[in-house]
């Protein structure tokens, strides 16, 4: 038998994590610039995604929920 991918969507939970031994506010800029640089990433790739939820924990890190293109596949209606 046969089978083929039709459509495909990958969700993923992302924990964006302070640096250790890091003055705290360097290492909260350097969460945020690391989070840019992933949605810049998935941008220049032409990855189509979706953030689901985004959270600022109270140490500063970044918890992300999302659905993206897993490998330039077609992704039917997942992010809608």
């Amino acid at each position: 038998m046969k089978q083929k991918v039709l459509s495909v969507c990958l969700n993923q939970t992302l924990h964006f994590q302070l640096k250790p031994g890091v003055p705290h506010d360097i290492a909260v800029r350097s969460v945020n610039a690391e989070y840019q640089g992933y949605q810049m990433l998935l941008k220049s790739n032409r990855t189509k995604y979706k953030i689901i939820d985004e959270k600022t924990l109270d140490d500063g890190s970044i918890i992300v929920k999302v659905k993206k293109q897993l490998n330039h596949y077609d992704i039917g209606d997942y992010l809608n």
